[in-house]
């Protein structure tokens, strides 16, 4: 998928929109372009491409809005591009759903790199999935009420489907299946992000923050995820 892969740049800014589809397409990506807001929610819901990088301050409606407005139904990565240096965007927008941001000025090799590690993740979804369904091997996790199924990629509560991104399910699955022990935060970091753990990046702790609030919200507990301190997370399903 990757060196294939469909990029929308949703930038209202000319020269920086022209800048990263000639980095992109160097790389051998293929890109779209939309200026504004409403055009963008239109061709991510049309087009479905496998990625988006996607500027907080656009015209019409900000990038928070067309996260929260395409992200329920859009499985693709999600990339925030934002002129702040503080935490309080970059948490806001993990919160609405995207998968990373990147600051302004854009570094190219670190959009490229966090670029190629989220659709590397999703190259790898699509391979277990295809690989599963070919062996018959579903593999489920069933803990009290909590179902999974990675093949089908869905978690339920009680029988009520539990609305996760491709982000979060994988997070998920990866701490429900060491049900009882302790995953590392720089584990998590590699395995879900292609990154080392730099101690003061909130990336992992703001998808487990959106995780619990999602578990909860469709019946279950958020202390079936706990923070260890100075270590990780441990999930257990009492």
């Amino acid at each position: 998928m990757e060196s294939e892969a469909t990029v929308l740049i949703v930038e209202d800014d000319p020269g920086l929109a022209s800048a990263l589809g000639e980095l992109l397409e160097a790389e051998g990506y293929k890109t779209r372009v939309e200026h504004n807001g409403e055009r963008a929610i239109e061709h991510i819901r049309s087009e479905n491409p496998d990625a988006v990088l996607l500027d907080l301050g656009l015209p019409d409606s900000d990038g928070f809005e067309v996260c929260k407005a395409v992200r329920p139904a859009y499985m693709g990565a999600i990339i925030m591009l934002t002129g702040s240096h503080g935490d309080n965007d970059h948490i806001r927008g993990l919160e609405v759903g995207a998968d990373d941001y990147v600051t302004k000025p854009v570094s190219p090799p670190l959009l490229l790199a966090r670029l190629k590690a989220l659709l590397r993740r999703l190259e790898q979804i699509s391979e277990v999935t295809d690989l599963s369904v070919a062996s018959g091997d579903s593999k489920k996790l069933n803990m009290g009420p909590l179902f999974i199924d990675r093949r089908a990629r869905q978690a339920t509560i009680d029988e009520t489907l539990v609305e996760l991104t491709t982000f979060e399910f994988d997070l998920l699955w990866m701490l429900a299946r060491r049900s009882g022990t302790t995953v590392r935060r720089d584990e998590l970091y590699r395995h879900l992000l292609d990154r080392e753990y730099d101690g003061l990046d909130r990336t992992i702790d703001v998808h487990i923050s959106r995780l619990r609030k999602k578990l909860v919200e469709f019946g279950g507990e958020a202390d079936w995820i706990k923070t260890v301190h100075g270590k990780g997370y441990q999930f257990f399903v009492a």
